[in-house]
């Protein structure tokens, strides 16, 4: 587990808005009766750790990820809409082509700083997956937050729709 007296900066870039690479449908997916429940309508934080590879040397894992994401978009275009509330408050996912939202940033720590043993509960978790403005919600809102971190490693941390 990270020790608990980690202390370190965190720099962040302005998030932006991935979309799709090519135009997605603007269509209305309804979710079913399960998707639909109330206990379900809230956000799920995950953060993966991947270790630095050499063969990675030279090339900005961002860009990549960025890249990566606005090309798959356009077969998951759902992820790229927002989530709305229609009469009865049966939950539909507009498929708008709006995007995601993904933030850089980087921090003076190593990935070994936070230990071996890498399982939540883990404690840096408000200062690795932070709150953009407009995010935390479940309606209206982008259904996918990206962030990437550079410390001598990648780390992505993501929340996403339960």
């Amino acid at each position: 587990m990270a020790p608990s007296s980690l202390v370190f900066t965190v720099q962040r870039k302005m998030p932006v808005l991935v979309t799709p690479a090519k135009p997605t449908p603007h269509e209305f997916k309804y979710l079913s009766d399960i998707d639909d429940q109330e206990c379900l309508r809230f956000q799920i934080p995950l953060i993966h750790f991947y270790r630095n590879e050499p063969c990675m040397s030279g090339i900005d894992p961002a860009k990549v990820i960025r890249e990566a994401l606005a090309r798959a978009l356009v077969f998951y275009y759902p992820f790229a809409g927002r989530l709305r509330e229609e009469s009865g408050r049966k939950l539909v996912v507009e498929c708008t082509g709006e995007g995601l939202l993904f933030s850089e940033a980087d921090a003076n720590v190593r990935l070994q700083d936070f230990g071996d043993n890498l399982q939540p509960p883990f404690p840096c978790m408000e200062e690795l997956l932070f709150d953009v403005e407009g995010s935390a919600g479940v309606l209206n809102c982008p259904l996918l937050l990206i962030q990437e971190w550079h410390c001598g490693a990648c780390l992505l941390a993501k929340r996403c729709n339960g």
